[in-house]
């Protein structure tokens, strides 16, 4: 089996078929020393792995924003611009 340029390798399709994996599935490398062990992860794990992904992004990003002593309605005008159609200011 070839590596592409990109990284990718195709899963044989008895492979995929035993682990129930198609497009837009979840799979997991393991390192397991000399080889690499790849699982499928179901739907469930995937969303609670995305949802953990997001909070740590999130929690790296909490108090780095510098508003200048800006409200958040302050703040938001500033980058949208006025709107004058909902909110006559």
């Amino acid at each position: 089996m070839r590596v592409t340029e990109k990284g990718q390798v195709t899963i044989p399709k008895p492979i995929r078929d035993k682990l129930g994996i198609g497009p837009g599935s979840e799979v997991e490398f393991v390192d397991r020393g000399a080889s690499v062990e790849v699982v499928r992860i179901d739907d469930a794990d995937a969303r609670q792995r995305r949802r953990e992904q997001i909070r740590k992004a999130l929690d790296a990003l909490r108090g780095t924003l510098d508003l200048g002593g800006m409200t958040t309605d302050e703040y938001m005008e500033m980058i949208r611009g006025p709107r004058d159609d909902l909110d006559p200011r």
